[in-house]
């Protein structure tokens, strides 16, 4: 509960669908605090469209709480008007009111508080009924949040790579539940890799790659042609950034990428400069090992400046594949390092090798032309999935917490 003057609690609460869905921010606090005072200049300030009110159980009964409605969206009309006043500021007013009565807030607080609701009322929602219980809903939820403290700290982060917004229009994935399986596009050849993207299952756990070579040819904008034919899919562009690194990981941002792939063979300041760009524009980065004569010290000298990359890739060029069994050592030592890191295995990964990966710590495997010069494309990706966990978001089912 409010323990001193200068405390304030916000809740939101989103309640109900289509046009009469409620959304419902709001802030409580003591009348002599922050919340009092912008209590105080909402109703004094007024501003066309965004008129707030007073929150009344009926005509000439304010509830305590006082409360302040302010409408989210203008106000056009008498028929917008209608609605703020009618249901919506009447379930609010009983919200609250039944908030006290609950002990969600104290009755012996009522003339201390003050609670500002902003309130969002879509233009063409039109029933009333629909309207009213839905912002009941949605105000009670969000005061009993704001006394709670939903959510805490802990909450915020195990959820911000897992939840989306369902107003985004799009899904934007990360790479919160290993392990995957990545698909390098090696291939030279667009027409054979539209065919095997085209080709490739929708799985929460798979990758696309757009290969070295791949991009060498058309360039970083090959990767929106990969997005368009599969839109939610992770997609990591492999540019193996030697120099330069903050202008091309934005120039891979700027494609619609997911994630770059930078060299550990770049120097130590290429590298700092890439995995800083990556993380001011909101993307993966994916550091390749291949040809390092010691990723750990790379990786401890890159931990020790806090530039650590979000994936570490233990490769084996496609050249000595044939002379070499695998280069998967170190993933134990590296997770050592920094326990948050992903690690991908690449070059030897079959479906034959591939337990072993796993089993050896292994987050990604990477896997190109085992998949990508297959007659089975479907088939032999789904064979690999089969070993990793069942889809994300198979059994998860978006409540109120």
């Amino acid at each position: 509960m409010v323990s001193d003057k200068a405390a304030m609690y916000v809740g939101e609460a989103l309640v109900g669908e289509g046009s009469e869905v409620a959304h419902i921010d709001l802030m409580i606090g003591d009348k002599y605090g922050p919340v009092g005072a912008a209590f105080t200049n909402a109703i004094s300030q007024l501003s066309v469209g965004h008129t707030p009110i007073f929150a009344v159980l009926r005509p000439n009964l304010p509830v305590k709480p006082p409360t302040l409605i302010v409408p989210k969206v203008t106000v056009q009309n008498m028929k917008d008007a209608e609605k703020i006043f009618g249901p919506a500021q009447s379930a609010i007013a009983k919200a609250v009111a039944d908030s006290v009565e609950e002990g969600v807030l104290e009755e012996d607080k009522a003339e201390e508080l003050m609670i500002i609701v902003s309130v969002f009322l879509h233009p063409d929602a039109k029933d009333y009924n629909k309207i009213y219980r839905f912002n009941y809903g949605a105000a009670k939820l969000a005061i009993k949040r704001a006394m709670d403290g939903f959510p805490d700290i802990k909450k915020v982060l195990y959820e911000k790579d897992r939840s989306r917004h369902p107003s985004l229009g799009m899904k934007v994935t990360k790479l919160w539940d290993p392990p995957y399986l990545q698909v390098a596009m090696d291939i030279p050849n667009w027409e054979h890799i539209e065919r095997v993207v085209k080709e490739l299952p929708r799985n929460d756990h798979l990758i696309i790659e757009a290969g070295t070579p791949l991009i060498k040819r058309y360039g970083v904008d090959i990767v929106g042609k990969i997005k368009e034919i599969k839109p939610e899919t992770f997609v990591i562009a492999d540019l193996k950034t030697l120099d330069t690194g903050n202008l091309e990981v934005r120039m891979v941002s700027d494609a619609g990428a997911d994630a770059v792939v930078i060299s550990g063979l770049a120097p130590h300041q290429t590298i700092e400069k890439a995995i800083a760009e990556a993380r001011k524009t909101g993307i993966y980065s994916s550091l390749d090992m291949l040809n390092v004569a010691d990723p750990i010290e790379v990786i401890k000298g890159l931990h020790k400046s806090g530039f650590m990359p979000d994936v570490i890739e233990l490769h084996r060029a496609i050249d000595v594949e044939q002379d070499e069994q695998h280069a998967w050592g170190n993933i134990n030592e590296i997770k050592q390092i920094d326990g948050k890191v992903l690690v991908a295995v690449a070059g030897g990964v079959r479906e034959e090798t591939a337990p072993e990966a796993l089993e050896g710590g292994a987050d990604i495997l990477i896997v190109g032309r085992g998949i990508t010069n297959t007659k089975d494309v479907e088939g032999v990706s789904r064979r690999f999935l089969r070993l990793m966990k069942d889809e994300i978001d198979k059994y998860r089912v978006m409540t109120d917490f």
